[in-house]
């Protein structure tokens, strides 16, 4: 669905800002990425040119950020690993926003891919869920 290609992935971004802003119609993912967009306008900026694709960031990766966002937008969709769509909907009730929701479910995100990454295997959706599941308490 998306390139794995650091550049290519931060040129969808790119194109996709510059399709809304032109006022051109996006397919569903394209609307997607530029809801992401639209809910980070800290990085708007930053996509108003091409000449930051290839800047390498140190801890706040607003690229990374916005796939975290991608990623969770598609988990709840089809709700895999089961269970994330009614946690989505839990946290989005406690912090009154799903947006916000996304932010504290990505902490999870991150620990799970970051774990799978060190140990070079699948993420692990029990130890994930589990994650999720201990932000509601």
């Amino acid at each position: 669905m998306f390139p794995s290609d650091r550049t290519q992935l931060r040129k969808v971004f790119y194109d996709c800002w510059q399709l809304h802003q032109h006022g051109k119609a996006p397919d569903p993912l394209q609307q997607m990425i530029i809801g992401v967009i639209e809910q980070h306008p800290e990085y708007h900026a930053l996509l108003e040119q091409d000449t930051q694709l290839d800047r390498d960031f140190d801890e706040n990766n607003p690229f990374l950020h916005m796939s975290m966002h991608i990623a969770l937008i598609e988990q709840i969709s089809t709700n895999r690993p089961a269970g994330t769509r009614d946690i989505h909907q839990q946290l989005t009730r406690i912090y009154q926003s799903a947006h916000e929701a996304e932010h504290k479910m990505m902490e999870c995100l991150s620990e799970s891919i970051w774990q799978a990454q060190r140990t070079n295997t699948q993420p692990d959706e029990t130890a994930y869920l589990d994650c999720l599941k201990a932000l509601l308490k």
